[in-house]
């Protein structure tokens, strides 16, 4: 019965991180449909994607304090249905209610994004590497799929944009069902002793504010990547089409470094190494988009990118599992961390559109990047020392 428990639980967690991006990646492509129906100006249209990035800023604070009274499975189970609401709210397709359901899907994914690495530090504490590894890998295959189905659904099925977009409800409730059981568990613990785990001393630890500024770096380049990757393509001469399959085989090819990244990581004492290596590949992609006019070694740069970003968002996560020693901290640090790394990530593509329209050139926003990508070397490095957030051993206790 008790690995049949811990295997209900590996499924749960699946099903969660399934929910934690489809709902937003698979808005871009039918943003133009959204705002021809809807009657709003681009820049309107464009705070649709910014706004769930304000939410996961504000939420990723507040949920570990209600985790800590409601526990992680019951806090991430009203996230799930926060979710739901607001997929079924958005999906009616008036301008009130896309705003009201975005920000609804907002709060309801940060808690999933903030909660579901304090609830692997303490499900599977040995374990962190691996269970990270499935989870990221099953949250980055099904925003590409949100990326990629959506348009054929709205048009193909001609299901159009609202149902379209209503039909991630179904994966919100299956999710929800195959959580249920879990509301058994009140993972709420009492701090272990001699260690602060609360947030004052967390944020006057120098390791949490490298993993904090690796996280939000991370994100920044993230956000940037998918929302002005397909035109910088298309300024190399690329059909608008053809970039954005190339976005997709971007997200595609990162998907084995997102699983093999903190199974790796977990095995070294320190993850120095594997920073560096990814920050150098990530330069790589970089300075081929500026430099390179040859569609396949744009192409080759462009998957350069995609497994550097992957890698390092599954190696993000695993820092905070790896850096803390228990799981409320886990859960501190990630809503720290997260909470700051999406206002950066909220603030990237802004910053790289404007310095395009003001240079009317993707030379000065791509060298841009590549110093926010030296700068999250930097912060990684830091982050990959073997050490925790706080220097104490950990006490036991009879």
């Amino acid at each position: 019965m008790k690995k049949m428990n811990r295997t209900l639980l590996v499924i749960g967690i699946i099903f969660i991180a399934f929910n934690l991006r489809p709902a937003l990646t698979s808005v871009g492509p039918l943003i133009g449909f959204i705002r021809t129906d809807l009657g709003i100006s681009n820049g309107t249209a464009g705070f649709i994607t910014t706004l769930p990035l304000l939410s996961f800023a504000i939420i990723s604070v507040l949920a570990p304090r209600i985790s800590r009274t409601y526990g992680n499975e019951r806090t991430i189970f009203f996230g799930l249905f926060i979710l739901f609401i607001g997929i079924i709210i958005r999906s009616l397709g008036y301008i009130p209610t896309v705003f009201l359901g975005t920000l609804l899907i907002g709060v309801g994914i940060a808690v999933g994004n903030v909660l579901l690495p304090s609830l692997v530090k303490l499900k599977f504490p040995d374990k962190v590497g691996i269970m990270t590894s499935t989870y990221t890998t099953a949250l980055s295959t099904f925003a590409a799929l949100g990326s990629g189905i959506i348009v054929p659904l709205a048009q193909g099925m001609s299901l159009g944009w609202k149902a379209a977009l209503a039909s991630w409800a179904v994966i919100a409730v299956i999710a929800m069902i195959i959580w249920f059981p879990q509301l058994r568990e009140t993972s709420v613990r009492k701090p272990v002793e001699n260690i602060p785990s609360g947030n004052k001393g967390l944020w006057s630890s120098a390791l949490a504010w490298q993993v904090t500024f690796f996280i939000g770096l991370q994100s920044f380049l993230f956000y940037c990547t998918i929302a002005w990757l397909p035109a910088i393509l298309e300024s190399h001469g690329m059909s608008l089409t053809l970039a954005g399959w190339i976005l997709s085989i971007m997200q595609l090819a990162g998907l084995p470094a997102t699983f093999m990244t903190p199974v790796i990581a977990e095995r070294f004492r320190h993850q120095k190494g594997i920073v560096l290596f990814l920050g150098i590949l990530h330069l790589v992609g970089l300075f081929g988009l500026i430099y390179i006019g040859n569609t396949i070694l744009l192409i080759a740069a462009v998957i350069c990118i995609g497994v550097a970003q992957s890698a390092s968002f599954s190696l993000a996560l695993t820092f905070i599992g790896l850096r803390t020693t228990d799981a409320k901290q886990a859960a501190n640090l990630s809503g720290m961390s997260q909470s700051i790394g999406y206002l950066l990530a909220a603030i990237g593509p802004s910053l790289i559109g404007y310095l395009f329209d003001q240079t009317h050139s993707w030379t000065i926003p791509l060298f841009v990047l590549a110093i926010i990508n030296v700068m999250l070397t930097v912060a990684g490095i830091g982050a990959g020392r073997n050490q925790y957030v706080f220097r104490e051993p950990l006490k036991k206790i009879s």
